[in-house]
Formats: C-alpha cells, sequence, structure tokens
C-alpha cells in the first residue's frame, strides 16, 4: 500500500481538499484467477468493496479505472480502461486523459445506474461534452461583451 499511497501523495490526489477519497486498494486485494483466454493472473474482485460496504458501493453506482483491462475480468461492466501515464516528462503538457476522465465522471455521476453505459466509448463522449462546454462558454463571453457598454476612447 506504500507505492500507491506515495503516488496518490505526489500527485495531489490525497492532499487535496477536492478530492474525495473513500478508500484505495492495491495487489494485496487482488485475487489470482484462472481465465481461459488470459491465463492465471491477479484481479481487482470488486465484490470485496461491495460486501465492506453493503448499501454503499453496489454494482449500479461503482467504476474502476485501471490501465489493464484484465483487471477488471470479474466485474467487466464496472471497468473503466485509461491509458498508462508514463513518460510524463514528455508527456505531461500534452496528457489530457484526467480532463476527460474528469468530464465522463461528472457526466454520468447524476444516473442512477452504470450498468447500462457502454465504457468503452467513454473518451469519445468526454470529448464531446469538452467541446460543447467550451462552446457554451465563447458564446457566453461573446454575449457578454457584446452586451458591455463601449470603454473610454482613447
Amino acid at each position: 500500500m506504500k507505492w500507491i499511497e506515495v503516488k496518490m501523495r505526489e500527485l495531489g490526489v490525497s492532499t487535496h481538499e477536492q478530492y474525495k477519497l473513500t478508500f484505495m486498494l492495491d495487489h494485496m486485494a487482488m485475487v489470482t484467477v484462472h481465465h481461459e483466454k488470459h491465463g492465471v493472473f491477479d484481479c481487482k474482485p470488486l465484490e470485496f468493496v461491495w460486501q465492506k460496504f453493503p448499501g454503499v458501493y453496489t454494482p449500479e453506482n461503482t467504476i474502476m479505472m485501471d490501465d489493464l483491462r484484465r483487471n477488471y475480468i470479474l466485474n467487466p461492466q464496472n471497468g473503466l480502461v485509461i491509458r498508462p501515464f508514463r513518460k510524463s516528462h514528455r508527456s505531461r503538457d500534452t496528457d489530457r486523459e484526467l480532463l476527460f476522465l474528469g468530464a465522463y465522471l461528472q457526466k454520468i455521476a447524476a444516473l442512477e445506474s452504470l450498468s447500462g453505459l457502454d465504457h468503452g466509448a467513454w473518451e469519445a463522449y468526454a470529448a464531446q461534452e469538452i467541446r460543447a462546454a467550451l462552446r457554451d462558454f465563447r458564446d457566453a463571453r461573446a454575449a457578454a461583451l457584446s452586451s458591455a457598454p463601449p470603454g473610454p476612447e482613447a
């Protein structure tokens, strides 16, 4: 658990007041499974979370993000595959994964159930939401500027 705690602290996730983490799970919470296609590997069983917090977390309101699809093998509908954050010294200025992820999570937060979603298309959906928000912002700004009284003449 030490590695994930250090990473979350370095990223500012565990120390920022706007992040509302309930818990973090590391490899110690994983179980070993044998899968016909993927062989033997460790994966993350969300059933553990649902049993630990009954009535709070359910298959309908839980989403897990990871860069390894096989980690969701026991709960495929609850997994959202994200890109790994590698070579940050090269990609930090162009990486938009968290921006897109935030847009997607904000949009689905109001849903009663996540069970009908196709998380495979989350990036395209998030990009569409971000473009719409930027359009709305530009339109509102243009309207505000056009209705502002003229400035003093030079």
